[in-house]
């Protein structure tokens, strides 16, 4: 009876591990949506590559679009928790803004699927972003945790003030995002391998030097 039970829920795709099923879920339907975009991802291949059936992912996500609006807030939420143990208030202020950029750098170096969902969503004018709670919390902690490095550098007198947060944290992530975004036609274009260990470690360092150079007081 016991056989027959695991052989009928493997068929069926149940499983006694409901969270470790919708993370395998939202992993493999990370790729699928970054590669394919919302529009060309299909629930048959998710369903396929994670041996779930198609019934189980709509009852755990309720529709395609809920399973993307999944995939992004899973795709946040990883980059801020990691964001949150670098421990930036430990360290004086111009060695935690290094920190930070260096990690959003490195982060955003290896994991292009991210780079591609943020895109995709850019497509889409953030319609499903829009809906989440939980992203615009995650986001709004990150903002909170510059704010602090900047006015600590400021009291410090290490920054200058009148530096906005989120524009700061804009030129960050734009500086890296364009790392792995526009990499593919910048090394066309200009016939040279930009993903290069010695390419990546200049780029790294030259915008980390960029952005201290920006805050620091003259």
């Amino acid at each position: 009876m016991a056989v027959e039970t695991m052989k009928k829920g493997a068929a069926t795709g149940r499983t006694n591990d409901p969270e470790g099923t919708r993370r395998n879920i939202i992993e493999v339907a990370t790729e699928e949506f970054a590669h394919r975009g919302l529009s060309g991802a299909r629930i048959d291949e998710i369903a396929a590559k994670t041996k779930c059936s198609k019934r189980m992912i709509y009852y755990y996500f309720e529709s395609k679009e809920g399973l993307y609006l999944r995939v992004l807030e899973a795709a946040y939420s990883k980059v801020r928790h990691f964001e949150a143990d670098l421990h930036l208030d430990d360290l004086e202020p111009v060695a935690a803004l290094e920190r930070l950029v260096r990690f959003t750098f490195d982060h955003h170096n290896s994991n292009e699927d991210f780079i591609r969902l943020v895109m995709i969503e850019n497509i889409h004018h953030a319609e499903y972003l829009a809906q989440s709670s939980a992203i615009r919390k995650l986001n709004l902690a990150a903002i909170d945790a510059i704010g602090r490095l900047l006015e600590r550098g400021v009291r410090e007198g290490a920054f200058r003030a009148g530096i906005d947060p989120i524009e700061l944290h804009w030129k960050i992530s734009a500086l890296c995002f364009f790392n792995v975004s526009n990499r593919s036609t910048f090394s066309s274009i200009f016939k040279r391998d930009l993903a290069s260990p010695q390419s990546l470690a200049s780029l790294r360092e030259g915008i980390v030097d960029m952005i201290v150079r920006h805050v620091e007081k003259r």
